[in-house]
């Protein structure tokens, strides 16, 4: 059945249907979130355990190996990541990318559940999560005021901040950084308690046993139930400072006659400033699958409202996460319309008609709104990914439509009436049409369906690019026959052919006359375009042209807070000299999240960040790139630190892994390949994860005096840490207010911790009572690692290169013919990691694509054709669309990476468009008793117009893109750029080699049946 003729005779069905899919598409399209890229969902699971105080050297024994042993056995797993730092353990378990979530999520908690006995009896038990909160926070605010002090503006954003916050829709965390902690310090006298013979341990235990409150039992009172509580908790400092406490041989004492009690704050881990100044923030981060804009400005709503409410706070907001997200839906909404205008205009100068150009414009809406219904439906959101893939294919949808109206207005030029110019039109080219279609979406939609990471990237573009190719489709199919049967009017005669068709023709005609000499030329500007091939640099991702920066400074193990604060100070005021620097927020420390003033996040004490507000693109001259190289140049100033510039994403860093089990072999190896790497040139910071060594203060008991004394290494451990530390956090006793808990510290003057002899001096229960802790054990400074990893239960260090612009897969050539990383000592492994490990990937998966996008497209011509030796005049025109994809992209000085790949995926499906129309033509005219010297010749002027418009459509709608005006190009350009420079090539040589390539097939199937014995 005619669908063109059927929808010309009965044009309501058509136009309802369009109407609903348009009211439908616009509603899906303000449902959909915008994100800056689409959340890539990967099967991770994380075990995080904690033991306070507890050296990385002993977590790495007693705990990180024996869960890495417990899940190691799980199917589909790829990798086990292993973080250890000071009391702290992280496993991070990488599964195949077909693993579901759910179910690795249940195996894990089995396997852990089971190693529990052998875990440390004093820690808690590990906790098992999968991630549900994406990426970098969204949006950063700062709090001031003038009325409150620094404890109070804490507090209101754990609890007041956080509460509102976390009730918005798609916020999934709310994190404080900077600020501090309201705590009780039951700070001892060391020559009090020594002179009523108790130890520090035996105070804070009997505090602990009697401030408490707990249930117990059932009441019986006037003939009802009542529950029995214990209630013997103090409410203030104050009430502590006078609760009477036993010391067990009938003596008590007040608790402030050997300790002076303060309501003050917890020993400072966390300082943030804002341009400088001194203030406490919070970051909100948002869940997965929620829009990065939506979220972002229902946060800034529910922050005014806070800040109406709360007059005496002023609230900033520090940094937007959001803006690259926002900029770039805004920027490629403003090249779909640009594209489109432009692509109109081609129809415009070619036809010379309204009407035609206004039915060919019709195909752009009703191709691209009804597409929006199909993302919705299956999940996805408006992002760099899919607005990306609209944004190429705006020239492909009006294709479709300007081959119809271009062969309908043929036909109305030949003096036909509309109506059955559109019959006739509609029914002629339909086969070509058809074809052209499917083998875009023959070419688009393998790339949904490849495996890794890259595919995670391919998917949303290649069904968001196959759906809109096959909307384009139905709307030629369906609405623009019957719009040019009832909207055209009949036009005069063609003008007679001018002198550039003439050329053309001729040219046409001397290659079919000279094929060897066109076949040789063609072949040898393929191997030529192949020989360029290794001269383009390559990459993951391009690095981004935003406006947000980070740089990060590491000093030595040990460094305290207040000194890694003044030297992120000094950094933030070198960077705050550069013009195109706004603002500049600086955390230092660990931050506590969702408001629990014991729950903190992974950080340290001797690490701040700086992140860095860069000016809009259109108001500065410099790259992000260019102004990094030039913070990184500036921050060299900076002393004993570890600096790193740039937010560590796609493009921005090299990355080596390397893996062994013998620490010493391996960190030599390390020190080897740092050194070799900084021989290359370009290159920024070079560091490495190699465990820095760390001081500490180490005690060794005397055995056979201890086991004599009766005192434990228990004992020695507990004593040790009550006196210095006040015990493990979670089981600090608290004070119950009304609206929170306010936890009870107890320890020795500060200042013991700082005086060696003072902490030989601490008591320790004995057999015989106290005795002194040098008289059992020795106390000396030693060291140990400062962090420990591990990948795949192997200890492992991570170097990491700043590419400082270059490209990843020109560092990557050098980097392998180093000495130091090809000739690594017995023991020692390297593994690829982050974008190098991608990158790899990425060009395993584009290869497949490639294969699985040609065979598709043979496959769809053999259907639609009846014919298997045609089809191959058809992909001839594939290998000319190479040179000038490679020229472009080495003139413009991209690299061959992601962005370019799709732009050569892109093509394929493109370039066999243009064979199709041809061949298509000379099929039917042959058909209808044309020689085959005329069929050509008939076909290269017929539809050489129509191919040329629907290129320069296609060209100019990417053109935009391609420039990048007003939006980061980074991204996009390389993309757009491929395909223009492929498309022009492409399209001037298949008009003329199509026609030579139709001979040789054509003579190779006469050949055929002459040996089959088939009359030509």
């Amino acid at each position: 059945m005619n669908v063109s003729s059927w929808s010309i005779r009965n044009p309501v069905p058509a136009l309802l249907l369009f109407a609903l899919l348009t009211v439908l598409g616009v509603g899906s399209f303000h449902r959909m979130g915008v994100q800056d890229f689409p959340d890539l969902d990967f099967p991770v699971v994380t075990v995080s355990a904690s033991l306070e105080g507890a050296a990385p050297a002993q977590l790495e024994t007693e705990v990180a190996r024996k869960l890495e042993d417990a899940v190691a056995s799980l199917q589909g797993i790829e990798h086990v990541v292993t973080t250890i730092t000071d009391g702290s353990v992280t496993v991070a378990i990488e599964f195949s990318l077909d693993r579901a979530i759910a179910d690795a999520l249940e195996d894990v908690r089995d396997a852990i559940d089971r190693t529990l006995p052998q875990l440390p009896a004093d820690m808690d038990p590990p906790t098992v999560t999968k991630d549900t909160v994406s990426g970098q926070p969204i949006v950063t605010f700062v709090v001031t005021s003038n009325s409150l002090d620094e404890e109070a503006l804490s507090w209101w954003v754990d609890n007041t901040a956080s509460k509102s916050l976390l009730a918005v829709p798609g916020v999934g965390k709310v994190e404080r950084v900077g600020g501090v902690t309201r705590e009780v310090l039951v700070e001892l006298d060391q020559a009090r308690i020594d002179a009523l013979g108790v130890s520090a341990a035996t105070i804070a235990r009997q505090l602990a046993a009697t401030h408490v409150e707990a249930a117990g039992g059932i009441g019986e009172l006037g003939g009802r139930r009542q529950a029995l509580r214990t209630v013997a908790k103090a409410g203030s400092a104050t009430d502590l400072a006078a609760m009477e406490i036993a010391l067990g041989d009938g003596r008590r004492i007040r608790l402030d006659q050997v300790a002076t009690v303060r309501d003050t704050v917890a020993e400072r881990s966390s300082i943030a400033r804002f341009d400088g100044r001194q203030v406490v923030g919070f970051d909100v981060s948002r869940m997965k699958g929620a829009s990065v804009v939506d979220v972002a400005d229902a946060v800034r709503i529910a922050t005014a409202q806070l800040a109406a409410a709360h007059p005496r706070l002023a609230i900033i907001e520090a940094n937007d996460g959001a803006a690259s997200a926002r900029a770039s839906f805004r920027g490629n909404m403003h090249l779909l319309v640009e594209g489109a205008i432009l692509a109109v205009v081609v129809v415009w100068l070619f036809l010379r008609d309204w009407r035609a150009t206004l039915i060919s414009a019709v195909a752009l809406p009703m191709s691209v709104i009804p597409t929006f219904l199909a993302m919705h439906l299956m999940g996805f959101t408006l992002n760099t990914i899919t607005l990306l893939a609209l944004s190429l294919v705006v020239g492909i949808l009006v294709d479709d439509a300007i081959v119809e109206v271009e062969n309908i207005v043929r036909h109305l030029r030949s003096g036909k009436k509309p109506y059955q110019a559109a019959m006739e039109a509609a029914d002629e080219i339909g086969l070509a049409v058809i074809a052209t279609t499917f083998t875009l979406v023959a070419v688009f939609l393998p790339t949904a369906f490849m495996p890794g990471i890259a595919g995670l990237f391919f998917r949303q573009f290649g069904w968001t690019a196959g759906i809109a190719v096959l909307m384009s489709l139905v709307v030629a199919r369906l609405l623009t026959p019957m719009m040019a049967a009832y909207g055209l009017r009949a036009l005069p005669a063609p003008p007679p052919s001018g002198r550039m068709m003439g050329g053309y023709l001729a040219a046409v005609a001397w290659c079919m006359g000279h094929r060897a000499l066109t076949t040789i030329a063609c072949v040898a500007m393929l191997i030529g375009s192949i020989l360029l091939v290794p001269l383009l640099p390559s990459g993951f991702i391009p690095p981004d042209d935003g406006t947000q920066s980070q740089a990060t400074i590491e000093l030595a193990p040990g460094s305290t807070v207040a000194e890694t604060d003044a030297l992120a100070e000094r950094a933030r005021t070198v960077i705050a000299d550069i013009p195109e620097v706004r603002h500049v927020f600086a955390t230092v420390g660990v931050a506590t999240s969702d408001g629990g003033p014991d729950d903190e996040t992974a950080g340290s004490t001797r690490s701040a960040v700086l992140s860095i507000v860069l000016a809009p693109r259109g108001e500065r001259q410099r790259s992000q790139t260019q102004i990094e190289a030039d913070m990184r140049a500036r921050l060299t100033v900076i002393p004993g630190a570890r600096v790193t510039v740039g937010q560590g994403g796609n493009g921005e860093q090299l990355q080596l892994v390397l893996l062994g089990s013998d620490d010493l072999t391996l960190s030599q190896a390390c020190h080897d390949a740092v050194a070799a790497l900084r021989t290359l040139s370009g290159l920024g910071g070079i560091s490495s994860s190699a465990s820095l060594v760390q001081e500490e203060i180490q005690i060794r008991p005397d055995r056979s005096v201890a086991a004599a004394q009766g005192v434990t290494s228990d004992e020695l451990v507990e004593a040790m840490r009550l006196a210095t530390g006040g015990g493990y956090a979670a089981s600090l006793p608290k004070i119950n207010l009304p609206d929170r808990q306010v936890p009870i510290r107890v320890r020795l003057d500060a200042a013991v911790r700082g005086d060696l002899d003072a902490l030989r001096r601490l008591k320790v229960a004995s057999a015989d009572g106290l005795v002194p802790l040098a008289s059992v054990a020795d106390l000396s400074l030693g060291s140990g690692p400062a962090q420990i990893d591990r990948r795949d239960r192997s200890r492992q260090v991570t170097i990491t290169a700043e590419l400082n612009g270059r490209s990843l897969g020109e560092v990557m050539e050098e980097v392998d013919r180093l000495p130091a990383l090809t000739n690594l000592p017995s023991g020692v492994t390297r593994s690829e990691a982050g974008d190098a490990e991608r990158m790899t990937e990425l060009f395993s998966a584009f290869g497949m694509a490639m294969a699985i996008g040609v065979f598709c497209i043979y496959a769809v011509l053999v259907l639609l054709f009846r014919d298997f030796l045609q089809p191959t005049t058809i992909l001839s025109a594939l290998p000319l669309a190479v040179g000038g994809a490679v020229v472009a992209l080495l003139v413009t000085g991209s690299s061959f990476s992601m962005p370019s790949i799709i732009g050569l995926l892109m093509l394929m499906g493109i370039v066999t468009k243009n064979s199709i129309l041809l061949v298509d033509y000379a099929v039917m005219a042959r058909q209808h008793g044309m020689s085959r010297h005329d069929a050509l010749i008939d076909a290269c002027r017929k539809r050489a117009r129509p191919i040329i418009m629907t290129t320069l459509a296609m060209g100019l709608g990417m053109l935009p893109v391609a420039l990048g005006i007003g939006q980061d190009d980074s991204f996009m350009g390389p993309m757009a750029i491929t395909v223009i420079g492929g498309l022009l090539t492409s399209t001037v040589l298949s008009l003329l080699v199509v026609p030579v390539a139709f001979l040789w097939v054509d003579d190779a199937v006469q050949v055929m049946r002459r040996c089959c014995g088939f009359s030509p």
